[in-house]
């Protein structure tokens, strides 16, 4: 059984083969049965696996513009074309898995600069870990918007129970 790694691991290989063949219709689904016939990694992965790596990478490159768009603002002199490719398939597939809420955004940022010393250069990690700290900051910053412990608990049939910390701060 695959760990939740694992499966990042080959959404990122996914990521970076779909970024270099231009991800056309089916060709996710083609790269993934390359995986398959491959001896080493066809019993690496369930078929489940496999689809949820493939869904996984297919919907960060479907993100990829919001992502070198948010990577091109926060580093202006590095935009998406200038990074070496294995850097900006990590790039976008911690983005999208910041973004969605699918995964906690500092487990993302981690698991980046993981794949970054494993798959890409020596200075890799660092500049990965530098981007994706400014989204996680960003990120961050809109879930506290969203759920801001300074205003009251909503009321209504569809609020949830408070909670003993909310009950708390009533007293």
């Amino acid at each position: 059984m695959a760990t939740p790694r694992d499966i990042r691991r080959l959404a990122f290989q996914i990521l970076y083969q779909l970024d270099a063949r231009g991800g056309g219709s089916g060709e996710g689904e083609a790269i993934l049965a390359g995986f398959a016939d491959d001896e080493d990694e066809s019993t690496k992965y369930t078929e489940g696996e496999r689809k949820k790596a493939l869904l996984l990478a297919s919907a960060a490159y479907a993100d990829r513009a919001a992502a070198d768009a948010f990577m091109t603002e926060q580093a202006p002199t590095w935009p998406a074309h200038r990074q070496a490719a294995v850097d900006r398939a990590i790039l976008r597939l911690a983005h999208h898995e910041m973004i969605s809420g699918k995964t906690h955004p500092k487990i993302a940022v981690n698991e980046a600069v993981e794949l970054a010393k494993t798959f890409s250069t020596e200075k890799s990690p660092s500049f990965i870990n530098g981007l994706l700290d400014k989204t996680l900051k960003k990120v961050l910053g809109d879930q506290a918007e969203v759920i801001d412990p300074s205003l009251p608990p909503p009321a209504g049939p569809d609020a949830a129970a408070p909670t003993e910390a909310t009950q708390e701060q009533a007293n």
